[in-house]
């Protein structure tokens, strides 16, 4: 998958939903502007200046970007809002941006903004050094807030806990199921968690971790998001229950065949579409994002990070599995104290 700054819009995406890596790359950067309704915000003639090109070099990487550079903080203001603009300005800057005195419309850019034109401009020198600047920061972000751990960022999310232990439970109802309902030997219980997980995200356990390079010792869904948890779930305590069903109605065991066509069936129905559509985009876009990992079979489904998830995995309520259990340890000794 393609993660060069200046041909993935993904890539770009994902490093401007990244508020914790724009406040460190703001900080390093440095770049004077304008205060404007509580941000700093910048000229054409500024973001020219600063990366060594000339304003039509902006207007272009304008004009063919537009679309994503608005999503990022370019605008064009006008009227009050022009004026408003001109009154932000300090006296000594006006010289400097070389505002004119009468003007009609202003393209002006948030910082966020300025950044997707470095990413966009290749003809720059000083946009290939903010490049640069970018992918460290961005890697140091994302490092000093995990412990330099992205495999187990999965587990930061504060529903996490919650849904694997859920998860354990309907697992367990599909396991008992199995010996209870399916004629086969041990391979049934690898062979149906396989047949799971292909549903949901294309690969078999095997497949999985390889792509996420776990240890025999690891577990697979002790890496998992837990919407892709809560939809494995889903899966396994309806199939339980609808082997259960075939049972009483047929009054012996299923054979192998049987119990596949049945599976087959059930996984199968509409019903699924959108929430294996939904589990697919999360899992391959947060993958590629945090991990590095790709998921090839779910390239059609990577999309850029939005912001709340950097929030939901690095930022302030994230934390490890280990001090969310600490969390609830000393939340229950408090309960217990006030009895």
């Amino acid at each position: 998958m393609n993660k060069d700054l200046t041909s993935s819009k993904i890539a770009r995406q994902n490093v401007l939903n990244n508020s914790y890596a724009l406040q460190e790359i703001q900080t390093a950067v440095g770049l004077p502007g304008v205060l404007f309704r509580g941000q700093l915000t910048f000229t054409k003639s500024q973001v020219a200046s600063f990366f060594g090109v000339t304003q039509r070099s902006i207007t272009t990487c304008i004009r063919n970007n537009e679309d994503e550079l608005r999503r990022n903080g370019y605008d064009v203001v006008t009227g009050n809002t022009l004026k408003e603009f001109v009154l932000s300005i300090n006296p000594t800057l006006v010289q400097e941006v070389n505002f004119p005195n009468k003007i009609r419309k202003l393209g002006i850019f948030s910082f966020r903004a300025v950044l997707n034109i470095a990413m966009l401009l290749t003809r720059s020198e000083r946009a290939k050094e903010v490049r640069s600047l970018i992918l460290d920061i961005v890697i140091d972000t994302v490092n000093k807030r995990t412990g330099g751990v992205t495999k187990y960022i999965n587990q930061r999310d504060e529903d996490f806990i919650h849904n694997l232990l859920n998860n354990a439970d309907y697992h367990q109802e599909l396991v008992e199921a199995l010996n209870l309902y399916v004629d086969l030997g041990k391979i049934k219980y690898i062979w149906y968690n396989d047949m799971v997980y292909t549903s949901i995200f294309k690969e078999n356990a095997a497949e999985y971790r390889r792509i996420l390079k776990l240890s025999n010792d690891e577990e697979e869904r002790m890496t998992m998001y837990s919407e892709v948890l809560d939809l494995i779930a889903s899966y396994e305590a309806g199939f339980a229950d609808v082997l259960r069903q075939e049972y009483q109605r047929i009054g012996r065991k299923l054979t192998h065949a049987e119990a596949d066509a049945l599976y087959q069936s059930f996984s199968s129905q509409r019903l699924w579409v959108p929430l294996i559509n939904k589990a697919r985009t999360k899992m391959a876009s947060r993958d590629l994002c945090f991990r590095d990992a790709l998921h090839k079979s779910l390239a059609e489904h990577i999309g850029a990070v939005p912001p709340e998830d950097f929030n939901r995995f690095i930022g302030e309520a994230s934390m490890t599995l280990s001090e969310r259990i600490a969390e609830y340890e000393q939340a229950l000794k408090r309960l217990k104290e006030r009895e």
